[in-house]
């Protein structure tokens, strides 16, 4: 039986009320999915049922040990109680859950470039996705420039990837690296997945991508170099930048920002003004009574849009991954 036949005779079994409290738990999509093949079973023989128990309540205290003492220490009380066959069938299940291309992001970076580079841009996108930021940014800013923007576009685009495309794709590592293998589907890629690798390439990579995907797909590019710097991060600016920001900014805008913005980031945006101009900006905040959230966020964004463009044009430096952003 697969998976999601097992699923629905496990909620069967338990009857409606416990079934109830684990749709709780579900995403609408799993709730259709698992309703569907709940009201497909006509029938369900004991043995079945008697098996599919035993299988849940091994897998449950499976997990449970991992919890204690990590997947050796389940491996080793599971043997003992089952024999070595079925423990290593149910940590085999349980780690299959676990993150794809786990073994990847303990591997280093150069030597994942080695095994990937000759491969089809989706492959590379789909393990990048899967890898720590900063070790997937290491990885593109190695690429040859001609697909560094074709592969940023596609762990964009990438949205949920099958099991079987998966397995593949592991299994082109598996030979030089221990893999593990998901069964189900993963949520991967997105704009989230290609800023956070972006933020971690260096700026002449970061400008190389960007500037492609302008090209290519002009409104993604837009989102991307939305995402890329969120108001909040004003504080990892240094007090010249900063000053040169306020400078530049409307004061509405940033007085609009300011109001809700984090005792943090006021704190650091006040110490780069002027003592007159602090006071006049707190009396006029304290006096400017409730403000709608979608004013502030375009506030911020215009702030946001502010320092790209003093970025882009060298005249503040925003520290990310790379080494021509350290300054001597």
């Amino acid at each position: 039986m697969t998976g999601k036949q097992k699923a629905a005779i496990l909620l069967i079994s338990l009857g409606p009320d416990v079934s109830a409290s684990v749709y709780k738990h579900l995403s609408e999509e799993e709730i259709e999915r698992l309703t569907l093949e709940i009201s497909g079973v006509r029938k369900v023989d004991s043995h079945d049922k008697e098996e599919i128990l035993e299988e849940f309540h091994n897998i449950a205290l499976a997990q449970d040990y991992i919890s204690q003492g990590g997947i050796g220490y389940a491996k080793q009380v599971l043997e003992k109680a089952l024999g070595t066959d079925q423990a290593t069938a149910i940590i085999n299940r349980l780690t299959s859950s676990l993150q794809p291309f786990d073994f990847a992001r303990k591997a280093d970076p150069g030597q994942i470039l080695n095994f990937i580079q000759n491969e089809h841009p989706q492959t590379i996108a789909l393990i990048l996705s899967y890898l720590d930021p900063t070790q997937a940014g290491q990885i593109l800013s190695e690429l040859p420039q001609e697909v560094q923007a074709d592969i940023a576009r596609r762990i964009a685009l990438m949205d949920s990837t099958s099991p079987e495309i998966i397995n593949e794709v592991e299994q082109i590592l598996e030979r030089k690296l221990s893999a593990t293998v998901t069964q189900d589907y993963t949520q991967t890629g997105g704009v989230e997945a290609v800023v956070d690798v972006l933020n971690g390439v260096d700026r002449s990579t970061e400008r190389t991508i960007l500037e492609a995907l302008e090209i290519q797909d002009p409104e993604l590019a837009e989102e991307i170099k939305k995402r890329m710097f969120v108001f909040e991060d004003i504080v990892t600016l240094d007090g010249r930048a900063i000053q040169r920001v306020v400078r530049e900014s409307e004061n509405e805008d940033l007085k609009l920002s300011l109001k809700v913005a984090s005792d943090e980031v006021k704190e650091i945006v006040f110490k780069n003004m002027s003592k007159r101009m602090v006071e006049t900006f707190q009396e006029e905040m304290e006096y400017m009574g409730p403000v709608r959230l979608r004013d502030v966020e375009e506030a911020q964004s215009r702030i946001v849009a502010v320092i790209r463009h003093l970025e882009e044009t060298g005249d503040i430096v925003i520290a990310r991954g790379g080494g021509d952003d350290i300054i001597v």
